[in-house]
Formats: C-alpha cells, structure tokens, sequence
C-alpha cells in the first residue's frame, strides 16, 4: 500500500479528529506515521497465504524449536506491498509461540524462515519438549487455531500513546505527538471503518488488550535484558533504542483459560534485513 493509498483510507480518522477539536497539523503528523500492514484471517475474499497450523515442515536436521507451531506463511503469496518490512520474496516464515506471560522476560516464541527450494522434513508438531508431559499446557496446544489464512492489506496507526519517562508523571505524550491520547482513541474509534480485523498480522503496530505504551518496547526491554544476562542473543549486540526495531507479527489466540493474550514477534530492523529470524523476540501480553 501506497503512502497516497494509507492517506485516502484515513480519511475517516481524518476528518473524526478534526471534528474532535484537534489541529489539522497534529492530526497529520500522526497520519504520517501510518504504516501498511496485512490482516490475516480465516475468512474474506483476499488470497490465501498461508494456514494456521497444519504440517510442520522444518528445514531438513534443524533442532525441533522450542515452542509451539502457531503458523506458517507463504511470503510469495502475499500482496505486493502489502507491508514495509523487508521480507524475503519467497519461503515460509514459521511462527512459534506459548501464549502466556510467565513474568520472568523470557522469550516466548520462535520464527523460522523456510526458503525456498530448502530440503524440508515432516516433524511431530507435538515434539516440544518442554510440555510433552503437562496436560494443561496440551490442552492449550489442542485448541490453538486449524485453517487456511487470507490476506487483506490494511493501513496501521499507533494504538499506543504514551511513553515511559523516568520522574513523576512516569508518562509523557509520544515525541511530536502532545495529543496522541485523542489521536489514539480516535483511531480505535475509527478502525472498524477502515482496516479489517483477523487473529493475526503482519508488520503495522502492535496492539493488546491494555495498550498505552508501545508493545515493542516492551519486547526491546526483556530481549536487553535477556541478553545481558547471557540468555538471549548469541552474545551479539541487542539495541535498546525501539527504533531500532520492528513488528514482525501479532497474534490474539483466544484460547479458553487464556483470554487477553496477545502475541508480539518483534526483530530488529538489520536482523531482519539480514535474516537473522533466529534473532526474533517473542513476548506475551496477557489481562486475565
């Protein structure tokens, strides 16, 4: 999707914000922030690329990840432009994830990219090791979604607002942005005009049930630390800075005994350029 091509579907937040009271250039510096994004979802008329579960096909001795397949997404079929991130052309990107948020800053997930041509075998999508013998966590697995995903490219705003400051109020408007509450309320008011709505996307911004701060940060945050404690990151550099950073992926599973979880992949922006999906960090956001 076009930069001209995201303004001309804003047009309803546009105008929703102008009548609000907010100025005409606030309201046009959020919009430049808008970034292209696809919706994925089991129904709708777009092009199917890819399915929720199914097979797993992993590339031909590579270890077993070790969290649960989510997904699998044919990058070649996605629509042209249908995000800004630096994808590969073709492959399959392999989401993995656990849905729950065990407060600990761990990483809960993995991605694996799958390229083109590669030699892949079958694997036992129960071969997680780490769960194989609690029933509870089975059972979540058990009810994680079947069923071929569409595509619908869609534009993105901030859902989030505020960012963390150190002093009291602990909360400040986003940089440039001193109305990025209205602008985002606006836009959750909004949405349902403009984009569509699926369990999972590809690249825009993050959203969660409780959304104030960036989910990315949040990510940036635990994978500093992960790394400085040795546990996370192949010893190589991790940037603290979110721009720095990206959304790969979000996921609203919808499990019973899991309601409220939301699943962020983020990556860094020259990990991604350069394919290091194994560099991905996975956390979970979760309102019981």
């Amino acid at each position: 999707m076009t930069p001209e091509e995201m303004r001309n579907n804003l047009r309803p937040f546009r105008d929703k914000a102008i009548a609000r009271g907010i100025a005409v250039g606030d309201v046009e510096r959020w919009m430049d922030t808008a970034r292209p994004c696809a919706t994925l979802a089991e129904g709708g008329d777009g092009p199917v690329v890819g399915r929720f579960g199914g097979p797993l096909l992993l590339p031909a001795g590579m270890p077993h990840p070790f969290h649960p397949f989510v997904a699998s997404i044919d990058l070649a079929a996605l629509p042209a432009d249908a995000t800004d991130l630096p994808l590969p052309p073709d492959g399959r990107l392999l989401l993995f994830a656990y849905p729950e948020d065990f407060g600990d800053l761990s990483d809960m997930g993995n991605v694996v990219h799958v390229p083109q041509g590669t030699v892949v075998e079958e694997r036992d999508k129960d071969g997680w090791a780490w769960f194989e013998d609690d029933d509870e966590y089975q059972e979540v697995f058990a009810q994680f979604p079947q069923g071929p995903l569409r595509a619908t490219v869609d534009v993105s705003l901030p859902y989030h607002y505020w960012v963390e400051i150190p002093e009291d109020p602990c909360s400040a408007p986003l940089p440039g942005h001193p109305r990025s509450e209205e602008l985002a309320a606006v836009w959750e008011e909004t949405y349902d005009d403009i984009a569509s709505s699926g369990p999972l996307q590809l690249g825009g911004y993050a959203t969660e049930e409780v959304v104030e701060t960036d989910p990315v940060g949040k990510a940036v945050r635990c994978a500093v630390k992960e790394a400085e404690a040795g546990r996370w990151g192949g010893g190589e550099p991790v940037s603290d800075d979110v721009a720095d950073w990206v959304l790969l992926a979000d996921w609203d599973p919808w499990i019973d005994g899991l309601e409220g979880a939301t699943v962020h992949w983020a990556i860094q922006r020259a990990d991604l350029a350069a394919r290091r999906f194994d560099r991905a960090f996975t956390t979970v956001f979760r309102n019981p």
